[in-house]
């Protein structure tokens, strides 16, 4: 191949990339004038999937980081075949199909289901209820998050920690002091993608929540249901998400909050 025919392959195939990935955008957010987009986000129908996607998601997110983390922390101290077991089980909702996740929420939630059962003898009913959306988005967005944030804390060296333990830190000190402050930039990469992924959940939300409106209809399942009714209402929620991705992205590729110079140093007080 001569000198000059390899870049220009190479350029024509970036080209083209970039050009099948950014006319579809383009075509989103040039679909509907500016002038409309005010009234379209504000008719009943987007209003009620802007509040439930916000209250859902953040209650998800609440329960991702605030049990997701010390999980992956544990995960990541263990060791041998045990862990990679758990952490095989970590992942697999990752490649389970949509559709399949939203079965086995059914399958353990729902009436029936091993624990929607015990549930259903007190009178507590999950499915098609803003609490099934929470468990919907939690289920696929975890471990995106888990994932990351356990990789995160392998990458901590276990040196600093037992050096602040034999300064007198306590596992708990040395977690908070240590771990989490090293660990922060993977943690909040590891967010990025599971808010990203918990934000344009469907198909295991539509069939355990169901599409409730103003109850469980969040934004993709709203933008499903405005395509057969008023195609620019669908292409201006769409723009919402898309808007939101990009600023979970932005988020994502923010400069690292440690440099090498203010990295937490072992004894300097606990």
């Amino acid at each position: 191949m001569s000198a000059r025919l390899f870049p220009a392959l190479i350029g024509a195939a970036a080209a083209l990339s970039l050009a099948f990935l950014a006319v579809p955008l383009v075509a989103l957010v040039t679909r509907v004038p500016p002038a409309e987009l005010p009234a379209l986000l504000t008719s009943p129908a987007a209003r009620d999937a802007i509040a439930v996607t916000a209250r859902t998601n953040l209650v998800a997110n609440l329960l991702i980081l605030g049990v997701g983390t010390p999980a992956a922390y544990a995960l990541a101290r263990g060791r041998g075949r045990l862990r990679d077991a758990l952490m095989t089980l970590v992942e697999l909702p990752l490649v389970l199909p949509p559709a399949v996740a939203g079965i086995a929420l059914l399958a353990a939630f729902g009436a029936g289901g091993v624990v929607g059962g015990w549930l259903a003898g007190r009178g507590v009913a999950l499915p098609f209820t803003e609490a099934a959306v929470v468990l919907a988005v939690t289920f696929v967005a975890a471990p995106f998050y888990l994932r990351a944030a356990v990789a995160a804390f392998r990458a901590v060296e276990p040196d600093q920690l037992d050096a602040a333990r034999d300064l007198g830190a306590s596992e708990a000190q040395a977690f908070a002091r240590i771990a989490l402050p090293l660990a922060l930039d993977g943690l909040r990469s590891g967010w990025s993608l599971a808010f990203a992924r918990g934000l344009g959940e469907f198909g295991a939300t539509l069939l355990f929540a169901g599409s409730v409106a103003a109850v469980t209809q969040t934004l993709p399942l709203a933008v499903y249901a405005e395509l057969a009714v008023d195609l620019d209402a669908a292409i201006a929620l769409g723009i919402i998400l898309l808007a939101l991705s990009a600023v979970v992205l932005a988020v994502a590729k923010l400069p690292a909050a440690w440099s090498p110079a203010d990295r937490p140093t072992p004894g300097a007080g606990w």
